[in-house]
């Protein structure tokens, strides 16, 4: 059946508006896998350089268009490249039974993100809480929230707890005679999923060369991933957050809880 067939316009049918609507939906579960991610400016790079060629093949310059033509005729591979674990755990989970019945898993066929249900109202009192404690006694802490990308791979750095949070278990966690006090602790919501995770170390030559190696590590998380960090620094016992890829410091617990409540949901 035919919505449009008017004189000098292609035929337009229902099968064309749902390939427009899958595609759109499609690219839109995309777009939310990649935000807040550096495969997102991977993403802007390659649209940049295609519109780019598609300009300087309207103006018929040669030289460029040979150029950026030979770019884009290997670019598939270089996508491939790129985004190959991603592309790995997709097809694991197309592969799978419980990807293909359980609903929660097709939705990460999508967006390859873990499924948690998070109230609408967290409460970041225990995580101020431990901050406000380990700062006075100077113990070292880094705290991961996650927020919209799937962190899987980090969380499986590291020794999986799956608790709700509370203030003494996150001090334990932390306390420097306990065997997961090195590392990051990933937290969702009111739970904490894992501790002694490891956490990209970012590469950014403007930091600042007097951080140590636990407040790199929150910067790099927060740059490659969505996430929001929380460092207390075992030297000064100074409160700071990163996100993406950048660190403030000396942050009041006050502070930090309003900017936990704005920026985490």
């Amino acid at each position: 059946m035919e919505l449009l067939a008017i004189q000098g316009l292609p035929h337009i049918g229902w099968a064309d508006v749902v390939d427009v609507l899958l595609v759109a939906f499609i690219i839109y579960e995309i777009y939310k896998l990649m935000r807040g991610t550096n495969v997102m400016r991977i993403f802007w790079a390659v649209v940049i350089i295609y519109l780019t060629w598609l300009l300087v093949s309207f103006f018929h310059m040669r030289l460029l268009t040979e150029i950026l033509g030979q770019f884009i005729s290997v670019g598939i591979i270089a996508l491939v490249i790129v985004f190959q674990p991603e592309i790995r755990r997709l097809l694991l989970l197309v592969g799978t039974k419980t990807a293909i019945g359980a609903e929660n898993q097709r939705k990460r066929i999508f967006w390859w993100r873990q499924s948690t249900n998070v109230a609408k109202t967290i409460n970041f009192d225990p995580y101020i809480q431990a901050c406000m404690h380990m700062s006075q006694s100077k113990t070292g802490a880094l705290i991961v929230f996650a927020r919209q990308n799937d962190i899987t791979d980090i969380i499986n750095t590291g020794q999986s707890v799956l608790a709700p949070v509370s203030s003494p278990l996150l001090e334990a966690l932390f306390f420097k005679n306990s065997p997961l006090h090195d590392g990051a602790v990933i937290a969702r919501g009111e739970t904490i999923l894992a501790a002694r995770c490891i956490l990209p170390v970012s590469s950014n030559l403007d930091i600042d060369p007097n951080l140590g190696l636990r407040h790199r590590s929150a910067i790099g998380v927060t740059e490659q991933l969505d996430t929001i960090a929380v460092i207390v620094s075992e030297e000064t016992g100074a409160i700071s957050y990163a996100v993406s890829g950048e660190i403030h410091h000396n942050i009041s617990p006050v502070e930090l809880k309003q900017f936990l409540e704005e920026n985490i949901k």
